[in-house]
């Protein structure tokens, strides 16, 4: 089965690390990466899991569950 939507990860982390007001250098400091490295995550589809849930842990947003949802709003 082919999904109607793309999810592009960096997108929904960019959106949330907005709307919190934080910066590239501030989540590369807590995730232990450099802010290039973050720009990379940022705009990548795709993301190492264990670095998404590093991620999920310091910017308090669970996107192992936002990615589940919108995957279960494709299936039904």
């Amino acid at each position: 089965m082919q999904p109607t939507n793309t999810i592009h990860i960096g997108k929904l982390i960019k959106a949330e690390l907005e709307a919190q007001g934080r910066t590239k250098v501030w989540l590369a400091g807590k995730v232990g990466c450099s802010r290039v490295n973050i720009h990379r995550i940022l705009n990548n589809e795709n993301i190492d899991l264990a670095l998404l849930c590093r991620i999920s842990r310091v910017l308090g947003v669970n996107f192992l569950r936002v990615i589940a949802n919108q995957i279960d709003e494709e299936i039904q």
